[in-house]
């Protein structure tokens, strides 16, 4: 079985951690990743803190296994969820879409352990130096909010420039892209669009439609004249939204354009209103699964992957 660092650290059977995803990642699929022995993560997004209270309660209800919750430090509710998880004393608090300086102190202090996601070897640097325990290095290929360097070529950076462990992610849906990472120098994974095909995601079956059939050129970026940009599925939105974002539509008008969206597509599988945050990965996403069987099919594909390698090199 595959074992490392962060296993101990974090008392998870399985280095491998379930992705922040907003409206997505609730209490219910966090609650079942982790009895399946990964790391389940409630989505705080840009939720109230009552509805991220309310998921944490979920999570606990069903499991009594650690967890963590991801905060997207462009919410407008941040400060407010970054203290009921300091009061509720979460197992792990993941970070996203932001820098999580002004937060880092209160939550060690209510002993969590703070796993930022980083994009840059700067950032990873200053997360480190504030006192991180570990590092998430997601990569472009990933669904939401997305940097500019590949996993390919980030994770060995911040493995280079951190003595923290460093969590692989983007592009992540199968045990040889898990045997992939370890080469470059993590010690765990983090997957999202793969968790779509969960049972316990609550997506709507349309969004979840759309994850099954999606093939390599299924997604696109969009956002990057407003300073974030994300990855979803090539929808009737997102073609309309580039368009807009490429012609001579206001900044303002074009933030508006995208609230919303994303709960459009989760909740009510709007393709023509809908923003459908999906990774590039989908495209190895064919079927549905319950959480656990994932975590253990991908982990045991991963040990073969790994020793698998001597037949290519002499």
């Amino acid at each position: 079985m595959i074992k490392t660092e962060i296993c101990d650290m974090l008392g998870i059977k399985y280095p491998l951690f379930q992705g922040g995803m907003a409206w997505i990642a609730d209490g219910k699929l966090a609650a079942a990743v982790s009895e399946g022995g990964g790391l389940g993560i409630v989505a705080a997004g840009n939720a109230p803190a009552s509805y991220v209270k309310e998921q944490i309660q979920i999570a606990k209800s069903l499991t009594d296994k650690p967890f963590g919750v991801n905060i997207m430090l462009q919410s407008p509710f941040c400060d407010e969820v970054a203290q009921v998880v300091a009061d509720e004393k979460v197992a792990v608090v993941t970070t996203g879409a932001g820098n999580p300086s002004k937060y880092m102190q209160m939550w060690k202090d209510a002993g969590i352990k703070v796993i930022p996601v980083v994009a840059s070897v700067a950032m990873a640097k200053l997360m480190t130096r504030l006192g991180a325990s570990a590092l998430i290095a997601e990569g472009g290929e990933s669904g939401g909010h997305v940097g500019e360097l590949t996993t390919m070529v980030l994770v060995p950076l911040v493995v280079d420039a951190t003595d923290l462990p460093v969590i692989a992610a983007g592009g992540i849906a199968e045990g040889r892209a898990v045997a992939a990472a370890f080469a470059l120098g993590a010690q765990g994974v983090q997957l999202g669009t793969r968790f779509l095909s969960a049972y316990e995601c609550n997506i709507h079956p349309e969004y979840k439609k759309k994850v099954l059939k999606a093939n390599d050129l299924s997604t696109m970026v969009t956002g990057k004249k407003l300073g974030h940009p994300v990855r979803s599925l090539r929808t009737n939105f997102s073609r309309e939204y580039a368009k807009a974002e490429f012609g001579n539509m206001p900044d303002d008008e074009l933030e508006a354009l995208g609230t919303g969206t994303l709960r459009l597509a989760v909740q009510e599988g709007d393709s023509e209103r809908g923003c459908f945050l999906c990774g590039q990965v989908a495209a190895r996403v064919n079927k549905e699964q319950p959480a656990a069987e994932i975590i253990k099919e991908i982990m045991e594909e991963a040990e073969p992957a790994m020793k698998g390698v001597a037949k290519w090199v002499k």
